[in-house]
């Protein structure tokens, strides 16, 4: 078509010049060229008006093509996700720990009602391998194909189960690279996807945070001396030293540190803690699934504080020892890694995720809330530390001007005092 209307232009052209520079023309001639360049001039416009109908057409054509595939993209998602049963197993805790069960349980049955598809949890009998296949098979055979677990415990289980059932999905949390390798499992299959959290940085932000508070005689209280629960703690030490050497004061700050060796609270923890207390300590991360029971009855005795862990604790440590006791929760985003790999996996984007163990900690230096690990800043209650001061530490995080060591072998170096005691359990 370009071609047609230039070989039209240059006649119309040549046209032109005789027109203008022939001294013998008469009128006869001039009428007939001028009547030419009438004739070029329509054939240019029409052929003009062609091009741009031709254009338009293949515009629309173009439209049509992509409404069409975007509708038969949502048509088979949506069929899909009709296909979808959502089942979630827990570890050795339980729907109501208030903790790391509870959120991924909570977070899943939602998604489930608000998709309009079949959702049930399944407790093992026991805490074994054994019964949390035996869990596993159950969930299978009452026709769930997306089953979600939590925990490092998980592992074997998935090592066992994985292969044998390709059609099933298999979504874990806090199942890491070695904890699968430990299971003997070196790859993941493409039915299984696992995510894992930066815990030594939502545990920095916490020690950071209490000290910077004003808290001087601090402690740890750990779970199981697993990698997730030593992140947190190791973490929450770097914190604690980092903010006392800003403020000049790393003499004076302490921290005592111990593991229950289990994940939830007993006589024998409890008792650790009332020590704790009464000898000194101001405020304590309790860390580990239910074993903050053991940190909240001993600190609303001696007037002590305790730091959440997984999910903002406040409203439930408050609730039950009050108001105030919870002054903040080193938080990891479980219910919005559930969300976010669910919405995907119902929309057809599972090629995502398939295979991989996705390490998720900080996405953004200006908006905290979108981070995989955070501090709560709805339920705010420090003073001195304000959510301004948070902020400005999230993003020299971010921005990598504050490093975090998520080393696990050894207790890190620090100028401040660290009295590590032997499990309790």
């Amino acid at each position: 078509m370009k071609k047609l209307l230039a070989m039209m232009l240059t006649a119309s052209l040549t046209f032109s010049l005789v027109a203008c520079g022939g001294s013998s023309a008469d009128t006869t001639n001039t009428a007939e060229t001028a009547t030419e360049e009438t004739s070029t001039e329509e054939t240019v416009e029409e052929a003009t008006e062609e091009a741009s109908t031709e254009e338009a057409a293949t515009e629309e054509a173009t439209e049509e093509t992509e409404e069409a595939t975007e509708e038969a993209a949502d048509e088979t998602a949506t069929e899909a996700s009709g296909d979808y049963k959502i089942a979630m197993i827990t570890d050795s805790g339980d729907i109501t720990d208030m903790s790391f069960n509870q959120t991924t349980y909570e977070a899943s049955k939602a998604f489930a009602e608000a998709q309009g598809v079949d959702y049930q949890y399944y407790k093992p009998t026991e805490d074994s391998n054994e019964a949390r296949t035996a869990a596993f098979d159950n969930a299978v055979s009452d026709g769930y194909n997306v089953i979600i677990v939590p925990g490092y415990l998980f592992a074997e289980m998935i090592a066992t189960v994985a292969e044998e059932n390709p059609d099933v999905t298999i979504i874990a949390l806090d199942c890491s690279q070695g904890d699968f390798e430990g299971a003997g499992m070196d790859e993941l299959p493409s039915n299984v996807c696992s995510f894992t959290y930066q815990e030594e940085l939502a545990g920095y932000m916490a020690g950071y945070a209490v000290v910077k508070e004003g808290y001087k005689k601090l402690g740890f209280l750990g779970g199981m001396a697993v990698p997730a629960v030593i992140r947190y703690g190791y973490g929450f030490v770097q914190g604690a030293n980092d903010a006392a050497k800003d403020l000049g004061n790393a003499s004076d700050v302490e921290v005592n540190y111990v593991y229950g060796g289990q994940f939830f609270g007993d006589e024998s923890v409890t008792a650790v803690m009332d020590t704790w207390y009464q000898g000194g300590t101001e405020i304590v991360f309790a860390c580990g699934g239910g074993i903050f029971t053991s940190a909240g009855e001993a600190a609303k005795k001696a007037g002590g504080k305790v730091v959440g862990v997984d999910v903002d604790q406040s409203g439930t440590i408050d609730g039950l020892y009050g108001d105030g006791i919870c002054v903040t929760s080193a938080m990891k985003g479980l219910g919005a890694t559930v969300n976010s790999v669910l919405t995907d996996l119902f929309a057809g984007k599972w090629d995502s995720y398939a295979g991989k163990i996705e390490n998720l900690g900080l996405v953004s230096g200006d908006d905290p809330a979108l981070n995989y690990v955070q501090l709560p800043t709805d339920t705010w209650s420090m003073k001195n530390f304000s959510v301004d001061d948070y902020k400005a530490l999230v993003s020299s995080m971010y921005a990598g001007d504050v490093t975090v060591s998520s080393d696990i072998e050894a207790m890190p170096s620090t100028d401040i005092t660290v009295n590590e005691f032997d499990n309790i359990h």
